[in-house]
Parts: C-alpha cells; structure tokens; sequence
C-alpha cells in the first residue's frame, strides 16, 4: 500500500470521491488526466467482495496516473483491494484500529463536521482530516453546512492537510480559497458531468489559479 508515498498527500489539491458506476476505469481515467490526483471509492451498496473487485480496478488506473487510491471506512478491504490507505467517518472504525489494519506506510484520513471532531483529530493518527460539507449536500443527507468559519479554523488548528467537502466547483473555488482552503473534495461536479474530463480540467484550473494567485 506503498505506490504513491503518503508523504506528498499535502501536495494533492484535488480529491474524487466517487461511488462505483459501470464505466467506473474510464470514468476515473477522464477525471485523473484531467487534474484530479486523488481518489476514494466510497459506494455502501456494494457488497464487501465488489469493493474488493471494483477498487482493484480503480487502483489499477490510480497507479497509472500516480495518484493514491483510498477506500472509504473498510481498511480490511482497502488492503485487500490494493488501496493505497481507508477514510474514515466520526461513526465508522476509530482511526487507530484503521491504522493497524492498513499499517505505518498507509494513508489514513479523518471527517470533521464540528469543533470538537477538529479538536480530537489532533490526537489521532492520520495523515489528512476533511472538513465539511460547507454546504449542505445531497450526498450526506441531513447533515447541515459548517460554513466557510469551520474551514478556516480547520485549515488553522488541524496540523495536517484540510481537504474540504461540499459544493466544490469553479464557482465556489475562490471563497473556499479565501477562507484558506488548499485541497478539496469533489463528489457530483464530476460524477455527474456529461464530460469528465472537461470538468476535471476546470476545476483543476480554477484550483490552481486561485491558489497561485494567494
């Protein structure tokens, strides 16, 4: 689980979290070439043998483009899947058992919805935290929005790399970044563009201008 070193997870910008689809290599191929550099697989529906055999494929396209490939909550599954490291949520396995299943050499990530979550990563042993949604999101039902505040006390307080989550695109880049945000989660932008890639690139795009414009 050593391909892409979990060193350079702070140079990451942009984060696919994706569920399975049919197309699932293809659809992975567009979005890495182009711009995305990271990926999760997160799909709940599917059954503990199909993450295995679908996240072999996603890790097969995420070693080709070099970026690190991830499975959500099941670090017994992203070892067997070929993942590079597990994300895990505030209700799933507690971050230290995640890291002895998946190792020392393995990425770990963390959710964080609230201060107090915030407060508790800085103890736990994981290599990036994700902060959000900013706003509320159909991809976590009922969970409200923290706003734009969490992400910068986040970015501020959490020690480690700060992916935020919800409502990433183009036109939300420039606030996210404001409030300090470096690396970001995108879930529909690109799950449900008629073009991929195309919708990869200017996100990429507007991730790096901004970002090289502060």
């Amino acid at each position: 689980m050593t391909r892409s070193s979990v060193r350079d997870i702070g140079q990451r910008h942009l984060y696919l979290c994706t569920p399975d689809r049919p197309d699932l290599a293809a659809f992975l191929a567009k979005c890495l070439s182009g711009g995305v550099d990271v990926v999760q697989l997160r799909d709940n529906t599917l059954a503990d043998g199909d993450v295995v055999a679908r996240g072999r494929v996603a890790a097969e396209v995420c070693a080709d483009h070099g970026a690190p490939f991830i499975v959500n909550n099941r670090p017994d599954l992203a070892v067997e899947a070929g993942a590079e490291g597990v994300h895990v949520g505030q209700d799933d396995v507690p971050p230290a058992s995640a890291r002895g299943v998946v190792g020392p050499g393995a990425i770990v990530g963390l959710s964080t919805h609230a201060p107090a979550e915030l407060a508790a990563s800085r103890g736990e042993d994981v290599d990036y935290i994700s902060a959000g949604p900013v706003v509320p999101t159909p991809t976590k039902p009922g969970r409200p929005g923290t706003g734009l505040g969490y992400v910068a006390s986040a970015v501020a307080g959490a020690g480690r790399p700060v992916f935020v989550t919800g409502g990433v695109d183009p036109d939300s880049v420039p606030a996210l970044v404001e409030a300090g945000a470096r690396h970001f989660v995108v879930v529909r932008y690109l799950v449900e563009a008629d073009d991929p890639h195309r919708a990869a690139s200017m996100l990429r795009a507007a991730i790096d201008r901004h970002l090289g414009e502060r």
